[in-house]
Formats: structure tokens, sequence, C-alpha cells
């Protein structure tokens, strides 16, 4: 991902998460390679929620090097049947999702994003959501783009979704600050398993 955008003086909300996002990620990134890796696999072993099933369209995301990889999960879910998205990102617009299997080429798109060359674009019900902290709430600490709550604040207008964070139980923190825009999650998955938040 890009570096975060310095906030304006005048919001204070957004300096205190570049601060936020400062120490998340030295948290993230202190993970050995083998807990990554070990991680990956027990949560790919875990599953879904129950709530997320039958399959459908899913939207995974392609990690970084320090972001939890997602693609054990994404080749259990394609042996289920679901058929897998990645995003997008289109300027300020919400995220788009192109169809994808594994194995398929990637390019470099913004904010330094993989995502499909090609692919006809689909809307997922369930979102697997990158994140680099969240609460006890399902409130998530994101990059600083906005782009995954502009993404499920249209989604959710239109239908039920399920947004599902995927973390180390490491990333875990007492509470977030929640702006009027910020999107909670519904579950998070971590190698501990799977919770389930309500409002």
């Amino acid at each position: 991902m890009a570096p975060d955008s310095i906030p304006p003086p005048s919001d204070p909300l957004a300096a205190e998460k570049v601060e936020l996002r400062r120490r998340a990620r030295l948290v993230r990134n202190a993970i050995s390679l083998d807990q990554r890796k070990a991680a990956a696999d027990r949560v790919a072993e875990l599953g879904l929620p129950d709530e997320a099933n039958p399959p459908g369209v899913i939207s995974g995301y392609y990690p970084t090097a320090k972001e939890f990889d997602p693609l054990p999960l994404l080749d259990r879910l394609a042996t289920q049947r679901w058929t897998l998205t990645l995003p997008a990102i289109v300027g300020e617009a919400p995220l788009i999702f192109r169809r994808w299997h594994l194995g398929e080429p990637l390019t470099r798109g913004e904010r330094a994003i993989m995502e499909p060359v090609s692919g006809e674009i689909l809307t997922p019900r369930v979102l697997l959501v990158p994140l680099l902290a969240f609460d006890a709430r399902g409130a998530r600490l994101g990059y600083g783009g906005g782009h995954y709550d502009r993404t499920l604040a249209a989604l959710r207008r239109d239908a039920s979704v399920i947004a599902i964070g995927l973390a180390f139980d490491e990333q875990e923190v007492s509470e977030l600050p929640i702006g009027p825009h910020d999107q909670r999650l519904d579950f998070i998955l971590t190698p501990s398993g799977a919770r389930r938040f309500t409002e």
C-alpha cells in the first residue's frame, strides 16, 4: 500500500489514525515468516463462518509482503466452488471486483495493490478485508485510503454483504476510534477462530 497521506491539522481523528497505523505496522511487521505461514494455513483449515455459506461470489485480496496471506484460504474456497474476485481501485470510487483464478496474471494498480489484468466485473456478497488493526467492536484500522469504507457503504445500501477481516491475533487492540464514515466488520477471522460482531 502507498504511504498514508498527511491529514490536515484540523482533523485530529485522522492524525490519531496515522499514529495508530504506525504502531500497528510495527506489531504486524514483527511477526515471523514461520508464524505468518502457520497462521495462513490455520485460517484456511478453519474456513469461513457458517453464515457465509453456501458458495457464492467472494472478494479476496493479493497480500503485500507483511499482510495476512489469504491465498491458502482462497485456494480452499475455490475447491468449494466459490467464485473468486480481487479488488481494483478506480480513483475515489468504490472498488470494483474482477473474477480471478489462482495463478492468473496480476498487474500493479493504484496504491500498488496487485489486481487482475482482466476479468468479468462481479459483485461479491462476502468480502475478505485486509487491515492493520481491529478491536472487539468490529472496528477496523485500514490504510487510510477509505476504499473499503466507501465500498462497503455502497454495497450495504443495495444488499446484505458480509465483511470478514483477516488478521493475526496480535493485531487486536483495546479500542479504535470510529469516524462517521468508518464501516465495521461483521466477523474477524484469526488463527484463534472466527468472531462475530454485533452493533
